[in-house]
């Protein structure tokens, strides 16, 4: 590969995908494959169960599975779009990985080499400066990048287009591919949630009209993100008309990850910020069933926002927090804290302090859309909290000597 790669998949035209029909028929191959459209494994003797005749076709049928989720989608087409770029470099096709092919793609998912052909700042995906990286990726990152490429594997062998799964012969695979923490640990004390949420409502309110919108914007998201504990997509998705009353008691109705519609209670506290922000927006009281605009809107106050520019609010917020808290002198760890929260940390932090003000594990299950009860139980500190002070009772005998 002489070029630095492009983008394989626009997710818009999977259903197209999924019907047998390559991007590269309609922009050409020079444009989607750069000096690897050629060597993309085509059919040999194999009788696969879908309807495609290269790697590219193949991989296209598995994301069109998920389609229904957004999310899932974007992950899956990252790390399949890696791999086969990757393999493509190296004159490969999907059934000539083995476990030294992955134990090389892991290898490279940590270095990125050459980094001018591979790593890059966020760019749009048919930027001429878009690059799969932006940086070798963390042990957690490449864990959950074989997670989901051993889950691509299984669906080849069993549509007939591979003759193995490699990872079947990686040794101890379900400790390395356990991605499980076995605490949350991506989350804001509460002391500092605290002072997050006293500046965010003491800083100064901007005398322009636009300022003044953004301030309350950024209010309006960090309480919804806190009290009802949100992920990015679902805030961005989220419409008025989702929250509905049921027998004079207030619920958010969402749509969450796998397509799971739940609904949440509303907190006071979330009916109190609602209420703020649609009177910023110029709409009066709680929404109607027939208010089916975006809750969360642009500068027009009438448009929605996308993903990627609410990831990007809050990031920066966060980063005026911190700057903020420098200057007041704030502890060293909760200044880089905040420096390295995401979005996703506002979700944790939410369901981390519903579990210490109380809430049951079985409704915090519920308010969190987990399946599992294990995963709830991660944002569990109590127990972590109490086996410390235990642990103060094993002393020394004596006091230890002072140095000279």
């Amino acid at each position: 590969m002489t070029q630095p790669p492009a983008p394989l998949y626009d997710s818009t035209h999977l259903a197209t995908f999924a019907n047998g029909l390559e991007m590269a028929e309609r922009k050409g191959s020079g444009d989607v494959f750069p000096d690897i459209g050629s060597r993309l494994t085509t059919t040999d003797s194999a009788t696969p169960h879908v309807a495609a005749d290269t790697d590219y076709q193949a991989v296209a049928q598995w994301l069109a599975e998920y389609q229904d989720s957004p999310q899932t989608l974007k992950s899956y087409r990252r790390e399949a779009e890696r791999l086969l770029l990757w393999l493509g470099s190296q004159g490969r096709g999907l059934r000539e990985v083995n476990r030294e092919t992955l134990r090389s793609f892991e290898a490279f998912l940590e270095n990125p080499q050459p980094r001018e052909m591979w790593i890059g700042p966020s760019k749009p995906r048919h930027h001429p400066a878009w690059r799969p990286f932006r940086g070798g990726l963390s042990p957690a990152s490449r864990r959950q990048t074989l997670v989901i490429l051993q889950g691509l594997f299984g669906w080849l062998v069993e549509a007939g287009w591979v003759g193995h799964n490699p990872f079947v012969l990686m040794r101890d695979k379900s400790r390395r591919l356990n991605n499980q923490t076995q605490r949350i640990e991506r989350y804001l004390e509460r002391p500092l949630w605290d002072w997050l949420w006293t500046w965010l409502n003491t800083r100064p309110v901007p005398e322009d009209a636009r300022g003044r919108y953004e301030h309350a914007r950024h209010r309006f998201i960090f309480g919804f993100a806190y009290l009802l504990a949100p992920r990015i997509h679902e805030m961005a998705n989220a419409t008025m008309d989702d929250f509905r009353v049921s027998e004079g008691r207030w619920w958010w109705h969402v749509i969450g990850k796998g397509g799971k519609q739940a609904r949440i209670p509303l907190p006071e506290d979330m009916q109190a910020c609602l209420q703020q922000w649609r009177k910023v927006l110029g709409l009066g009281g709680l929404p109607g069933v027939s208010e089916h605009g975006p809750l969360i809107r642009a500068l027009d106050k009438q448009r929605g926002i996308s993903d990627n520019q609410l990831y990007r609010l809050i990031k920066e917020t966060f980063g005026h927090a911190a700057l903020a808290l420098e200057a007041e002198g704030g502890k060293r760890e909760y200044i880089d804290a905040l420096r390295k929260a995401t979005p996703h940390w506002l979700r944790h932090t939410s369901i981390t302090h519903q579990a210490q003000a109380g809430v049951s594990l079985r409704y915090l299950a519920e308010n969190a859309r987990h399946s599992r009860l294990d995963t709830t139980s991660r944002y569990l500190h109590t127990e972590a909290h109490e086996w410390h002070e235990q642990q103060q009772r094993h002393r020394l005998k004596t006091a230890p000597p002072e140095q000279p």
